[in-house]
């Protein structure tokens, strides 16, 4: 059964075997989400990639950051005749030696880097206006807010035991509850998180036509052998 908000909590408090005078909703909602960051942080999934486009204007050499990115994937830049050019990374530094006039004109951006929170920058500075196509981590959607509070999310709809013992280990955690029903639920959330990174680093990156059908090492004798 996919978990709402409301389902989820009431598994929660059932599984601590606590009421909502202890675990109320807003302490719920905080454990939940620190459950779903640690997920985020942990396996790089499917759920999280987002695709934007936008204009690099002329004479600018800084972007935006959107308002849900965690990182960058990729930055590919198309000029006016349908050109594509995909933008190389590089740290800071780099991007000050290498062009140290920024608000000069100067042509077909080559670089880009993170500049701070805000904003990222490319290099060298546009001398024309570019589309370019960012694809990035976004902050997946919480079953804290609404619309995945009631229709649910990514996580909550297809991987219940991961959340859940994500939940149970950060709630085990508030309560200060039996270490050895901490370490368990810590046992079961490592089991769930493995199997989900299997799924989604492993099996979904994978093509049968082209990698093969996965087959686990048998152990077999050779028929020769008397042992």
């Amino acid at each position: 059964m996919a978990y709402t908000l409301a389902n989820l909590q009431d598994d929660i408090r059932n599984y601590t075997e606590v009421d909502s005078s202890v675990l109320s909703d807003s302490v719920l909602s905080r454990i939940i989400q620190n459950a779903e960051n640690t997920i985020t942080r942990a396996i790089d999934t499917d759920q999280d990639r987002f695709y934007a486009t936008s204009n690099l204007q002329a004479g600018n050499r800084y972007v935006t950051i959107p308002s849900d990115l965690r990182a960058i994937r990729y930055a590919q830049l198309t000029d006016a005749k349908g050109n594509q050019t995909y933008l190389e990374q590089r740290d800071t530094s780099f991007m000050a030696e290498y062009y140290d006039t920024p608000s000069t004109q100067s042509g077909l951006p080559k670089y880009y880097a993170n500049w701070d929170a805000n904003y990222w920058v490319v290099a060298p500075t546009p001398d024309n206006t570019y589309l370019i196509t960012l694809s990035y981590d976004k902050q997946p959607a919480s079953i804290t807010e609404s619309p995945g509070s009631t229709s649910g999310t990514y996580l909550s709809n297809k991987y219940q035991d991961l959340i859940l013992y994500a939940c149970l280990v950060n709630a085990y955690g508030y309560l200060k509850g039996p270490q050895d029903m901490l370490q368990y639920y810590t046992g079961q959330y490592d089991k769930a998180l493995e199997s989900y990174a299997i799924e989604q680093i492993g099996q979904r990156r994978r093509d049968d036509y082209q990698d093969g059908v996965i087959r686990a090492q048998l152990i077999s004798k050779s028929p020769s052998s008397n042992k």
